[in-house]
């Protein structure tokens, strides 16, 4: 088995990642500050207090989209560089710019005519995303957040994840996931993942191959934590033989790379340097670091 070389991937987002990587790779792996961390994501906030400019990746526009709001959210809470103060301004700017269901869209009208990814395109009609208001939401309940946006979102996703059918996919499934990790209601959250555990299983939207190629999506994907509530659906040596299979993903230059579309080389360069400290952070939870 394959030790994952800590710092040789220390080298690699210094050598390559973007300022945010290497200040989270300080926060979760030298004992650096959370302001640090804080400011790396202040530093893409725009004025109206969302946040842009190509915080994720494959959105490189300046303003703000619902993913990259994501992002900020989770990498303040990973980090624990929680700041009320710029929580509550993506919370407004959620409000203000939610569909009349609530929660949030995909993607924004804003990315048009900026470079993206072929799968950022803005739906018709602009209808609430269970991929983008799961994750923001689950985030939020995750650190006891109170906010109008959050109730309604909450309603929402309840609504989506007890109505899911066979038609959702992986990345709707990330969203449901997130949301019933941390939503308050744990007993109702467990009620409902029976069934939407069931989906994932029987719609084929987890490889237990470790070795697949091409773009899949794996039981770390969906139960990257020893307590994700995912976790029950996979036996134990199906995930040690992908906590084995990520550790001798480790390239040469010390990095991770991804399995989805590699379209610019410059979002490819940010996406390594993000799943470098995603896979070392996912490795050190399953006391594989």
């Amino acid at each position: 088995m394959r030790e994952p070389d800590i710092e040789a991937a220390e080298k690699f987002i210094g050598a390559q990642a973007r300022v945010l990587d290497r200040r989270r790779f300080e926060r979760l792996f030298r004992d650096g500050p959370a302001g640090a961390v804080r400011d790396a994501v202040a530093a893409y906030r725009n004025s109206d207090c969302g946040f842009g400019h190509a915080l994720e990746p494959d959105g490189r526009c300046p303003h703000t989209q619902p993913a990259a709001i994501a992002m900020a959210l989770r990498t303040l809470d990973e980090a624990d560089a929680w700041d009320a103060e710029l929580v509550a301004g993506a919370c407004g700017w959620l409000e203000r710019n939610a569909p009349g269901e609530g929660g949030a869209t995909f993607v924004d009208p804003g990315i048009e005519g900026w470079p993206h990814a072929p799968w950022w395109m803005p739906e018709p009609g602009l209808p609430a995303s269970p991929v983008s208001t799961g994750q923001i939401a689950g985030v939020l309940h995750s650190r006891a957040t109170t906010h109008p946006w959050l109730d309604r979102a909450t309603d929402l996703m309840w609504s989506r994840v007890e109505n899911a059918g066979p038609q959702v996919n992986a990345y709707e499934m990330f969203g449901m996931l997130a949301f019933l990790q941390h939503v308050p209601d744990v007993e109702r959250a467990h009620k409902a993942f029976r069934s939407v555990g069931a989906l994932l299983l029987e719609g084929g939207l987890v490889d237990l191959d470790p070795d697949a190629a091409g773009e899949v999506h794996g039981p770390l994907d969906y139960a990257p934590r020893p307590d994700s509530l995912a976790r029950e659906l996979f036996d134990d040596a199906v995930v040690a033989a992908h906590l084995d299979r990520l550790a001798a993903a480790q390239q040469d230059d010390g990095g991770w790379n991804f399995d989805f579309l590699s379209w610019s080389p410059v979002a490819q360069a940010e996406w390594r340097g993000s799943v470098t400290v995603d896979s070392l952070r996912l490795l050190r939870v399953n006391g594989r670091l």
